[in-house]
Order: structure tokens, then sequence, then C-alpha cells
């Protein structure tokens, strides 16, 4: 799926490098160092963004590890084997209308600032 230049380049914005990889015909945006909300421990990690649907989910942003953050997590999926590598990812869904993949990712990354 094509996202168009503009989104992929804004989304650098909040990470240190952006690739995109694809696995069992599911491409992901590889978020090298995102940088994570204030209150978040690490407050970077690296994370790989899914802006298609995924396990019951419109969209998914799985994290390299575990997030502690100021509100409790159902961290749902743990170890998820995706490009030769373990991912986590918290229950949250987003329901916004045709987002951009800016919007997307922040609306993600609310999950941490969020008690529900």
């Amino acid at each position: 799926m094509d996202y168009g230049k503009e989104q992929v380049e804004e989304l650098k914005n909040y990470c240190r490098k952006l690739s995109t990889v694809t696995e069992g015909g599911v491409t992901y945006l590889y978020l090298e160092g995102l940088r994570l909300p204030p209150g978040c421990q690490p407050p970077e990690c690296d994370a790989l963004l899914c802006p298609e649907p995924k396990d019951g989910y419109p969209s998914r942003l799985y994290f390299s590890r575990q997030i502690q953050s100021p509100y409790t997590r159902n961290w749902n999926v743990s170890n998820a084997r995706i490009v030769e590598r373990n991912w986590f990812a918290f229950s949250w869904r987003v329901q916004l209308a045709n987002p951009t993949l800016p919007q997307l990712l922040i609306a993600h990354l609310n999950g941490f600032a969020k008690e529900r």
C-alpha cells in the first residue's frame, strides 16, 4: 500500500530512522528509536507500525519491549515474532476514519497518556 511520500517523511520526526519491512504480505513501518510520550520508560525504543488490520485491530503499534507508563496497560501481545525479532503490543484500538500515518502513530502513542 502506498501512503504517500509526505506522510512517510513526517513520520521521520518521531524517530531516529524509518524504513519499511514486509512479512507475510503485511507492510510495517519500522521506527528505530521512536520517542515515547513523557512518563514512559524507556523514553524511546524501536517500534513497528502496522497501518493495516492485524490481530483483530484496525492497526497495531508493536514495541521492541514492554513500556512502563503512567497507566497500566494490557500487554496482550508478548513476543510476537515479526521480521526475525520479538515484539510487544498492548490492547489499544484506534478509531479514526482514514487517518494519515502521523495521526495513526500519535493515536497509538496516546494510549500511554490516557487512562482508557
